[in-house]
């Protein structure tokens, strides 16, 4: 059976916590699905209408966090940490029941997860997977913002950058192969925001459970977590899980490199409205053995598999 074929997990997966922004206590239950299902999202709290399938044309709201909708309103809010863990762990098909509008924010990592699915390990079916593969380079600029998206052979390339007036956060940049890279500083990297904006948070009825055990909060020149930071890149690496995880809207891995300035969920949806609004934009490829290496897969789904 080929490590290119599509996964699940194998056992089912279960989380409790706080949501960052409604500040509600949160019932998370990540179960195993068959070939070709995709990831779903189902509301336990609601009897009808209650399946929301995440998509780029999904997506209802991208500030501060990515919110996905189906045709009825109903809602699933911060759901990129848990796609980024799928993408970087290489999970194909999962159900997802949540008994609330928002997933647990945990440590503001995708680690929780992403430990949880190693744990689990995963199930692999007998049906390959597909690719969307990128033929054209697109591009997306909102003011100083700039997003793309262009041709590659076999990867994708996260090339991003951060520029914060706040001289500890300053500019950074890196430049991550999502399929061949050691995805750990990505994961274990926590969302962050500056002290001066929790106010304006609050007001707008955000940031709720928001606490110093689930975000970096950044003061003038001073990190006011215990400890610091997890690793020296860790604003911009989690600006790139962010990326992955709203790139996995996509419904598919995807090959090309994106480069970003100053980005984050809305102009990813953005630039990729524009990819899939023309299809000879990309291809999808159902991926073989025989058609691509193993350098495709990274190396941590051996590990899962092994």
């Amino acid at each position: 059976m080929s490590v290119l074929n599509q996964k699940t997990i194998k056992k089912t997966i279960t989380f409790e916590g706080v949501a960052l922004h409604s500040g509600k206590l949160v019932n998370m239950q990540i179960k195993p699905s068959q070939a070709n299902t995709g990831i779903i999202f189902k509301r336990t709290d609601l009897k009808n209408n209650n399946i929301v399938i995440p998509g780029i044309f999904n997506v209802s709201s991208a500030l501060f966090c990515t919110t996905i909708s189906n045709d009825y309103g109903v809602k699933i809010s911060t759901i990129e940490h848990l796609m980024g863990a799928f993408y970087g762990t290489g999970i194909d098909n999962a159900l997802v029941e949540v008994d609330g509008d928002e997933l647990p924010i945990l440590d503001g990592s995708a680690q929780h997860y992403v430990d949880a699915i190693d744990k689990s390990g995963l199930e692999i079916s007998n049906l390959p997977i597909k690719v969307i593969k990128i033929e054209k380079e697109i591009n997306f600029k909102d003011g100083n913002k700039f997003i793309s998206l262009e041709p590659s052979k076999l990867s994708l390339d996260i090339d991003f950058e951060i520029k914060y007036n706040n001289s500890l956060i300053g500019k950074q940049r890196n430049l991550v192969k999502v399929y061949e890279d050691d995805l750990s500083s990505i994961f274990n990297s926590r969302t962050f925001c500056l002290y001066e904006d929790i106010d304006k948070l609050k007001k707008m009825n955000l940031a709720k459970g928001g606490s110093l055990e689930n975000a970096i909060v950044v003061q003038n020149e001073k990190i006011l977590n215990k400890g610091g930071l997890r690793n020296k890149l860790e604003f911009v690496n989690h600006k790139i899980l962010d990326c992955m995880g709203d790139l996995y809207l996509s419904g598919y891995k995807i090959i090309g490199k994106l480069t970003c300035s100053q980005g984050g969920h809305k102009l990813t949806n953005q630039l990729l409205r524009k990819v899939f609004a023309n299809n000879s934009n990309f291809s999808i490829i159902e991926v073989r053995e025989n058609k691509v290496p193993h350098s495709f897969i990274n190396k941590r789904y051996l590990k899962s598999i092994a």
